[in-house]
């Protein structure tokens, strides 16, 4: 089922700050309309320039802003549904507040669209930053700059994005894009601030005094658009250069509280010498959330069973540390079997009890989120996984 076609625009609101579209306008074409209006969408997906906003709310998308404004769901106060037995409900409206009944509008946000055909959505907008400053700042350890992390939240800033790349993933980047990609780094945050222009270099320099002591190699401050477009360049090619250099590739998106970036990089670290088997990290760490990628190779006899329980042991160490197994990418059906390591069998109950009251023919995306026993047309769940 696909609603790529319903792309319109319905509304923009300039007074009470909202907008009216439809599923199918992609990501980036609704946030250069609203910015000609002096507005903001952050969400801000790697995807945007060809995902949707209907596929941003059923997966509850995020991105390197979310850091300071938030996911999808946070932005999205309406929709209207078709719902798998027919029927079209509407939930929420254009208001910022209102509480009556239940919140089907975050419900339905991260439903993997198997709740509902999402038909129409009302987004909240913010007026538009200022201005913005980016930093690119060069590490001599990946415990360095991931303990930088943690260190600037502690010192009460926010930025808008606090991005991390490890060694190998600029290694995967030079190799694959022919890019100008720092040699000298293990690690590197690529840092960005907004807001009122006169308040951003007091930011910049804050943020230089509190992560100088952790093994600061260079820092790089874009002046110019054009200066900060090139540091971001390096950031938007790493999925597509890992790709291309490993096809194979495993990539899964744990999360945890922001404070335990650093010893969950140390972990995975260690995962990485267990299993011999070469992961590369990435990812938006200023909200705890790494996209941890297992270079597998599946030509090399037993690679793909070490990579599998490579995998589990990494979602184990994020459950250990307060965290989740999927911060924006979702569960779908790769992640279904693992689903029993983080929620208990009577959450889960309580999950598939609302997916069955909603679609009782079980038409929509079935397999997905949940392997359901009671579906026969599932495979029954790995009993070790349990």
């Amino acid at each position: 089922l696909v609603t790529e076609r319903m792309d319109r625009i319905l509304a923009i609101d300039e007074e009470n700050l909202v907008a009216t579209v439809e599923p199918g306008v992609v990501t980036e074409q609704f946030q250069k309309a609203v910015e000609k209006l002096g507005l903001f969408y952050p969400p801000d997906p790697a995807s945007l320039k060809f995902s949707t906003l209907g596929g941003n709310v059923a997966e509850c998308a995020g991105g390197p802003r979310c850091v300071k404004y938030g996911v999808t769901k946070d932005f999205i106060i309406g929709l209207e549904v078709v719902t798998p037995t027919g029927d079209i409900i509407t939930t929420g409206g254009p208001t910022m507040k209102g509480v009556v009944g239940y919140d089907l509008t975050k419900l339905m946000c991260g439903s993997e669209g198997t709740l509902g055909i999402i038909t129409r959505i009302v987004i909240k907008l913010l007026p538009l930053p200022e201005a913005k400053k980016t930093m690119l700042v060069l590490f001599d350890s990946i415990d360095g700059a991931a303990q930088a992390v943690s260190a600037i939240i502690r010192g009460k800033i926010i930025p808008t994005t606090l991005e991390f790349m490890d060694g190998r993933t600029l290694d995967c980047v030079r190799q694959a894009t022919g890019l100008e990609v720092p040699g000298s780094a293990r690690a590197v945050l690529i840092i960005e601030v907004d807001g009122d222009r006169e308040l951003l270099d007091k930011q910049v320099q804050r943020i230089s005094q509190i992560i100088e002591p952790l093994g600061v190699v260079e820092v790089r401050t874009a002046t110019t658009p054009g200066e900060s477009e090139e540091l971001w360049q390096i950031r938007r090619s790493v999925s597509a250069s890992l790709r291309k250099v490993n096809p194979d590739k495993y990539n899964e998106d744990i999360c945890v509280p922001r404070s335990k970036v650093p010893e969950m990089i140390r972990r995975i670290d260690a995962i990485s010498d267990r299993y011999k088997i070469p992961i590369v990290n990435f990812g938006h760490a200023g909200d705890g959330n790494i996209h941890v990628n297992i270079m597998v190779n599946k030509k090399i006899a037993g690679d793909t069973l070490k990579a599998e329980g490579a995998i589990r042991d990494v979602f184990k160490a994020a459950l250990e540390l307060g965290g989740t197994m999927s911060g924006e990418h979702g569960v779908g059906i790769a992640k279904a079997p693992y689903i029993p390591l983080e929620i208990t069998p009577q959450t889960a109950d309580y999950m598939k009890a609302i997916k069955r009251a909603l679609d009782p023919n079980h038409i929509l995306n079935p397999g997905k989120i949940f392997l359901d026993d009671d579906d026969p047309d599932l495979e029954p769940m790995d009993p070790s996984l349990r």
